[in-house]
């Protein structure tokens, strides 16, 4: 059965008289479609300048946007894809999927093949575009730590049977991801997987210790690197002369950013900072040009349009769960936890909460492999909620 088929089969399957159940949650649909279309705005404002500058002078004024508008289409395609695969079956490419993006995360180490900018080596040029395996493996990860946790539901309170091979798992995913280095992406990909475990029903104090040595893993990273522990403290104090033209330069003009926004910001398009002053603007710092231009008010709708995203993420999992779908239910948890948690990040840096780290915010950022990664985890979140519908009306998926 084709996919318009099966969206539009069970339309007239309804009684006269009865409510009619709608196929998809809409909230979530209209919110990711917002963030996604809000986005495509505020990446042509905060990157239409950086023409006139020797950097980008061959790139056009609207190189980004023309490029975002692309990936967001390919993300279409994806999601499109995703959707259309039921989730019993990418229970069943969990496995192969996580083992295709571990190999992918060593592909792009080896010299010659991986690309590099700026010291760092995360990207696979593909023609024209540059893929990035770290971002592939946020999805992988939610569908093998659900896969895994259903599989050893059974082991969860055992060291040996539930913890350690998921441990040697992550060892394995973090190795990889730390040697480009992208201690961020590293971070997200971990919370997922211990956040499931945890809603799986890991032990207690096996939990308890995993933390405690991924706390300690964490700091050792900062501590060990420095310019990681150069980030850190000037994160601690952004505006000393020392900082503010080194490692806090971009903190630095974020908060100015966002300081000259105040309540209702300074105009759509009419950030300064923007100007070739905040680097990044249109990926990492994306929430600084947000509330330059528009305010406080529009850097709290952001936060609300997530919060009821991730709110909605969460309760279509416990209806997967009340029908007995844990391997359902634990994706689109881990959806939730994805975007939750690196929005998290990515605000908290702009705002001076977090040491810089450089994490896009899903659906809004410029960042090719990024997007379409978030689109396709939203299509994944709505299949999730497409077949808790379909149980409601009795039919099988």
């Amino acid at each position: 059965m084709s996919l318009f088929a099966e969206l539009t089969s069970g339309i007239n399957a309804v009684k006269p008289g009865r409510t009619r159940l709608p196929l998809l949650d809409m909230s979530v649909l209209i919110v990711a479609v917002s963030l996604v279309l809000f986005g495509l705005l505020m990446v042509y404002s905060a990157s239409i300048a950086l023409a006139d500058g020797p950097r980008y002078a061959n790139y056009g004024r609207y190189y980004f946007v023309f490029r975002h508008a692309t990936f967001i289409t390919l993300g279409l395609i994806a999601a499109i894809f995703a959707f259309s695969i039921p989730m019993r079956v990418w229970e069943k490419l969990a496995v192969p999927l996580f083992l295709l993006c571990l190999l992918l995360l060593v592909i792009v180490l080896i010299p010659g093949i991986g690309r590099e900018v700026n010291g760092a080596r995360r990207w696979l040029p593909l023609g024209p575009v540059n893929f990035q395996p770290s971002e592939m493996m946020k999805l992988a990860i939610c569908l093998y730590a659900a896969a895994y946790t259903v599989r050893k539901r059974e082991h969860m309170q055992s060291f040996s049977r539930g913890f350690l091979p998921m441990a040697f798992a992550l060892a394995a995913v973090g190795s990889a991801v730390l040697l480009e280095p992208d201690l961020g992406a590293f971070i997200v990909i971990v919370a997922i997987a211990v956040g499931l475990l945890f809603i799986g029903g890991l032990n207690g104090r096996l939990f308890s210790a995993l933390i405690g040595i991924l706390l300690t893993s964490f700091v050792l990273l900062i501590w060990l690197a420095p310019w990681r522990r150069e980030r850190l403290f000037a994160y601690l104090d952004p505006w000393n002369p020392d900082n503010i033209y080194g490692s806090a330069y971009q903190l630095s003009h974020s908060l100015i950013a966002l300081g000259r926004g105040e309540w209702f910001g300074v105009g759509l398009g009419a950030s300064v900072e923007k100007l070739h002053y905040l680097p990044e603007a249109h990926t990492d710092f994306i929430v600084a040009v947000i509330g330059e231009e528009l305010g406080f008010v529009g850097v709290v709708a952001v936060v609300a349009a997530f919060l009821l995203l991730i709110w909605r993420a969460f309760d279509i999992g416990r209806q997967a769960f009340a029908m007995e779908r844990v391997f359902n239910g634990l994706v689109a948890q881990g959806v939730a936890l994805w975007f939750g948690i690196q929005a998290f990040i990515n605000i908290g840096v702009c705002v001076g909460l977090l040491p810089t780290k450089g994490l896009t915010l899903p659906l809004v950022s410029y960042g090719g492999s990024g997007i379409v990664m978030n689109m396709a985890a939203v299509a994944l979140l709505l299949r999730v909620d497409f077949e808790n519908r379909n149980m409601m009306r009795g039919k099988r998926t």
